[in-house]
Parts: structure tokens; sequence; C-alpha cells
């Protein structure tokens, strides 16, 4: 709608990855009106396309945890929830910790298994069975979550996207917000290359670009931009298949199959700072053959894998490595939906679900999202869980 030559909304998410699609779904569920989605490209193109979608629990701090065990729920009745067949692949999960930490994983993988995730320690002899192709003579115990795997990034904002359109989301692909109207310490709308929108009611979703864009209104959040390099191979001959999906602390790799006939590698660590709109789209082959020497400490026929291609990308990192999810302290109706440190797709489903309920109730029922407060940093309380692991 237009008012006074104005293009007016009554709330408008700024980007369309999987969770300003997953957003939009969940307010448009919950029919709250006039709903907007602008993107700089299209949907799924920025971080959510390059993601490596794995879908795992474990994590050490509860509310992540809950959040991505509601996820779980949703990606396993996906036909039923968003009308389109899912592209969740059910491998199996497994978390390999430094030996030191053996008492952390324990004490992890009870508090999961009281909050409902179907997950269990494993022996050396157990998971040497599970995943044949693996080396596992250093390490005692793992978990196991035979439930998890991985999924598709941009398979899931589109299929978000395209359901919220359908109960009528309205969707500007190549539009990029430029700043936020702010006057009197309220969101007034948002300006874009296309002109300005108007709205009560704005979440910033936009990830590596949410910065500049708050900054900008007045306030700045603690995200620093990061590159990150992955390798698709294809099967060693003698490979078995891959096994599970898998992040180990040891080699400080996370690998999954991918597919039947491929397998993909990922890094823990990437580059500071990074320019999402200017960084290297051809992954280097020194940081790949780097990546890979150390994963085939795991998996020894990786040796003899052929690189078929490399993935970069760019993800939005926080100093403790968790999502910024609420209002922008100082401007009423200005929300944030970012920071979240390259492990955001598992848990997007659920995030549209509590953000729909933030700006709809004003709390967040389904799992308390307190703690993940933009302005946590600033009244010193970082995130730290109770038994978190040295590179968690």
């Amino acid at each position: 709608m237009t008012s006074n030559g104005h293009r007016t909304s009554d709330i408008v998410i700024v980007g369309a990855g999987v969770m300003g699609a997953s957003i939009a779904f969940h307010l448009a569920q919950r029919k709250a009106g006039r709903i907007l989605i602008v993107d700089k490209d299209h949907v799924g193109h920025g971080g959510s396309g390059r993601s490596s979608a794995l879908v795992r629990m474990h994590y050490s701090f509860p509310p992540e945890l809950q959040l991505a065990l509601i996820s779980l729920r949703m990606f396993e009745r996906w036909q039923e929830l968003v009308g389109t067949s899912s592209l969740f692949y059910k491998t199996g999960f497994v978390r390999i910790v430094h030996p030191g930490e053996g008492d952390l994983l324990r004490r992890n993988v009870e508090m999961q298994q009281a909050l409902g995730v179907n997950v269990s320690l494993i022996s050396r002899e157990e998971l040497r069975a599970l995943c044949p192709d693996w080396r596992v003579d250093d390490i005692e115990l793992a978990a196991y979550e035979p439930d998890s795997g991985y999924g598709d990034g941009a398979a899931v904002a589109s299929d978000f996207l395209a359901r919220a359109r359908e109960l009528g989301v309205a969707y500007s692909p190549r539009t990029r917000a430029t700043s936020f109207k702010v006057s009197k310490g309220r969101i007034r709308g948002v300006q874009t290359d296309q002109g300005e929108i108007l709205a009560p009611l704005v979440v910033c979703a936009s990830g590596p670009w949410t910065r500049p864009l708050i900054a900008a209104a007045g306030y700045d959040l603690p995200i620093e931009n990061e590159y990150h390099q992955v390798a698709i191979l294809k099967n060693a001959p003698l490979m078995r298949g891959g096994g599970c999906a898998c992040i180990d602390s040891v080699t400080e790799t996370y690998f999954r199959p991918d597919g039947a006939d491929k397998f993909l590698v990922g890094d823990f660590y990437g580059k500071r700072p990074t320019d999402p709109d200017d960084f290297p789209q051809r992954a280097s082959a020194e940081s790949l053959e780097e990546m890979i020497e150390r994963a085939c400490g795991r998996i020894p026929e990786l040796e003899n894998a052929e690189v078929v291609r490399g993935v970069t990308g760019v993800y939005d990192m926080t100093p403790d490595c968790r999502p910024l999810l609420g209002a922008i302290p100082g401007i009423e109706g200005l929300h944030v939906c970012a920071g979240f440190s390259g492990m955001g797709f598992k848990i997007s489903p659920a995030i549209g679900v509590v953000m729909a309920e933030l700006l709809l109730d004003g709390v967040a029922r389904t799992v308390e999202i307190q703690p993940f407060a933009p302005g946590r940093f600033a009244a010193g309380k970082p995130i730290k869980a109770e038994f978190e692991y040295v590179n968690d």
C-alpha cells in the first residue's frame, strides 16, 4: 500500500535468507497484517545459499539446544509445514571433543537428554562400527545423535518465502536497504535504493550487512565478518560413504556426506575482517589442502579424494559466537536477528517462531531468548555456558 506517495507496511523484514524468510512465514501464519520482506539480491543468495547446513542438537547452552530441537521437528515434517518435499538428510551426527573435555561432554549430553534430545554417549568401538572410514584410536567417548544430519540453506529460505507469499507476504528482491528512518527514538521505516517504506516495526535480518545499517541508526552491534572456505570432495574409491556428520575439535574441522558420492569438509576458523560485498568467490587451493590434511587425521581415505570445488562465504560473528535477537536499545520498533556466527541454519525454523512471538506478543514464550538480547555486551553479560568447550 502507499500513503502520501510512500510505500507502507505493518512490518518490514530486511533480508530474505533463512532467518528473514522464516520470520515472514511465522508472522504470516499468525495473520500479523501487512508484511514486506526486502532483499538486496534474491531469496537465499547470501549466506544461506553458501551454508554447510548441518542439523545437530549438540549445544552447551540450553536455549540454543531448545531452538535446534524445535527446528529439527519442523525439518522432519517439512511437507506438512510448507507444502514442499523435504531436503533434510538424516545421516546421524557425532560430536568429538578434546580428550581433556570428556567430563564436559558427559554433562552436556545429560543436559541434552533431560531436554528431550535423542543423544547418547558412545565408545570408541561403537564409533568405529558406526563410521568405519574414521580413525578413532584417540577417542574414548563421543556424543551420537541418530536423528540429525544436514539440509539445504537456499531451499529452506525459498520454501519459507514461497509459503509466506501464499499467505500474503509481499516480497521485493533487488531492493537494498540503505538506512533506517528513525525519529524521536522510534523506527519510522526503511530507506531503500528503490524508495522509502514506512513501517512501525522493522526486523534487520541481514547477516553480515547488519552492523553498518544498525550503526547508522545510532547503535553499534559487536558483529565482525569472517571469511570461510569449504571443500567439496568426490568420495575416494575405498570410502564406504563417509558415515555421519561430525564436528571434531581434535582436527578443528567439521564434515558430512554430500549426497551419495561426495563429502564436505569445513574449518573452525576464518579470516577477519571481510567485506561481504567483496570477498574471494574462489577458494584458495592452499587453504583447502591444509584443511583437508587436518580432516585426514580423522578420515585417512580423504587423502585419495578428488576436490570437486570450493565454496566461500562470510559469517557474521559476535564476541560469544551466539546470535543477537531482539529490540535495539533506544530505538523502539527496531529489532535485530543476526550474528549467528556460522551456526544459524539449524535453528532458523524456530527463530521464526520466537521472533514472531517477540514482535506480536512482546515476549518469546516458546524459548527464552532474553540471554541473546542485542545489548548484552554493552551490559557486560556475554553468554557463557556452564559446560562450554574450549572451541564451542
